[in-house]
């Protein structure tokens, strides 16, 4: 059992770290099955995750199909894996683009700023504060140059494409995408939103 357990509920004197994920069992403290399997660091806090509505799993399952059909040979879309952006932060994007040899390490546990190329988050009603302003200006901040929110729009998702802007290491809007998505970067991409793979 990982040390910073042995406070729980509390958090250690310490405070939660990014390494501390790696070390934290799949049961809980009481013996709960998986309580620790879908858990995120933000800003020195656990985050749970709720269970996700089959929308969330059906666009980020698309997302990553589409993205690595069109994807150059040095990178690669995954899911769910954590991004440590500090030592206090360890988010886990819905959908990454990473450098090829990254992603074909299995036995990583997390992926740093420098190997991803995109960020994808799937806005759930329980993540809304989180995806749509801690993430956006925490990725920023780590320098990941591309970044996108995912809207559930009557069913249909609708894609905001963000930027990041060296001069001030914040995202830019570049624009707003509802049936089709058309992007030259990370490398170019074309979408279509209403028929993503299942």
């Amino acid at each position: 059992m990982s040390a910073a357990l042995d406070y729980w509920p509390a958090p250690p004197p310490w405070g939660w770290t990014a390494d501390d994920l790696d070390n934290l069992p799949a049961e809980g403290p009481n013996g709960e099955p998986d309580f620790f399997k879908h858990v995120e660091l933000i800003d020195g806090a656990l985050v749970f995750m709720s269970p996700q509505k089959r929308f969330h799993e059906r666009v980020l399952f698309g997302l990553r199909v589409v993205l690595n059909a069109q994807a150059p040979k040095h990178v690669a879309a995954v899911t769910q894996m954590d991004v440590k952006l500090g030592h206090r932060m360890r988010p886990c994007p819905d959908v990454v683009v990473v450098d090829a040899k990254a992603a074909d390490d299995d036995d990583r546990t997390f992926y740093i700023p420098g190997e991803v190329h995109l960020a994808v988050e799937v806005v759930s009603p329980e993540s809304e504060d989180r995806d749509r302003k801690t993430k956006l200006s925490r990725y920023a901040e780590a320098g990941i140059a591309h970044f996108w929110r995912v809207e559930n729009s009557g069913g249909s998702p609708v894609v905001y494409v963000y930027e990041l802007d060296p001069a001030t290491h914040a995202y830019a809007l570049t624009g707003i995408h509802h049936d089709r998505l058309t992007v030259p970067a990370p490398f170019p991409i074309t979408i279509d939103l209403g028929d993503l793979p299942r």
